[in-house]
């Protein structure tokens, strides 16, 4: 096989996996009630997270997770 052969295989798979997926989406939609498949577009749960740095109060009187405590030893 070449190349654009391969591209082709891809494609096509890509393809019927949106077509299933649009399938799967009609499906619950009629199961729960609804007509059709919800509008896309950003999901209303979804939550942003900002770009800027945490606090570093936030992490005060923390373990390290899987070192321990900062005061004591390992056994």
């Amino acid at each position: 096989m070449s190349l654009q052969d391969d591209l082709a295989a891809v494609k096509r798979c890509l393809e019927d996996l949106v077509r299933t997926v649009g399938q799967l989406e009609r499906s619950i939609a009629a199961e729960r009630g609804g007509t059709a498949a919800p509008p896309p577009g950003r999901p209303e749960n979804l939550v942003t997270i900002p770009d800027t740095p945490y606090d570093s109060g936030l992490w005060t009187d923390s373990d390290d997770e899987g070192l321990g405590a900062r005061d004591r030893h390992a056994p």
